[in-house]
């Protein structure tokens, strides 16, 4: 099948230097997190261009089998029961596609960031800890490390010690915040660097924690 681009993009104001590719979640678009790009704080000079995938349309069964955009089907409310590992699999290669289009443009895989919200963030971790080509770095918010009894088999050794920026609401109803712990103390156990922070709010994202992404960010891509 051939790769067609569906993504909102937003070009750096200079020299392309850096991407970003950011997923957003469950039943969004890739407009989702657009309006979070001036709120990084991120200097003009970093020449960040951020690429946000729509994720294809499809059914999603806790929602009564209604169709909307989904990285994969979730099939039941506790996420580690019948996990559709197969859409989970494709949205990883549909990513890497994306990865692959930018280091064509001239962008080295080492100054590209995947990131990703809830189901986004769930893909992000997934893609990157198996990209074959060593990665800037992972943002996964509110989410949680799908499959992992797969990963030390399926792991890439070119991101075995990629930094991962890790966020979760203490409040989060929808991904419990012990599912985030419960990821990192995985990704952490198998030689990973990550950063996990709580934050007081619900299945969503807050001012601090954009602020800290940032800075995150900025310490990568400079």
């Amino acid at each position: 099948m051939a790769f067609t681009q569906d993504a909102v993009v937003v070009e750096p104001k200079s020299n392309h230097k850096a991407s970003i590719i950011w997923l957003h979640g469950l039943g969004a678009d890739g407009h989702d997190f657009e309006p979070i790009v001036p709120e990084l704080g991120l200097s003009i000079d970093t020449g960040i261009k951020f690429i946000f995938p729509n994720a294809p349309v499809r059914p999603v069964t806790i929602n009564g089998g209604v169709a909307m955009r989904a990285w994969y089907d979730v099939r039941k409310t506790n996420l580690r029961e019948f996990e559709d590992e197969k859409s989970i699999v494709e949205s990883t290669v549909l990513i890497n596609h994306y990865i692959e289009k930018e280091v064509a443009n001239g962008i080295p895989s080492e100054k590209i960031i995947i990131a990703g919200f809830s189901q986004g963030g769930a893909i992000a971790l997934h893609c990157g800890t198996r990209y074959c080509d060593t990665l800037a770095g992972i943002v996964a918010l509110s989410t949680y490390l799908p499959l992992p009894q797969n990963l030390d088999a399926e792991k890439s050794a070119a991101n075995s010690d990629t930094s991962i920026f890790m966020a979760h609401g203490i409040y989060d109803l929808i991904i419990p915040v012990d599912q985030g712990k419960s990821s990192a103390a995985t990704l952490k156990e198998s030689g990973y660097d990550i950063q996990f922070i709580e934050y007081t709010m619900e299945h969503a994202v807050c001012m601090e924690e954009i602020t800290a992404i940032g800075k995150w960010i900025t310490e990568r891509l400079a």
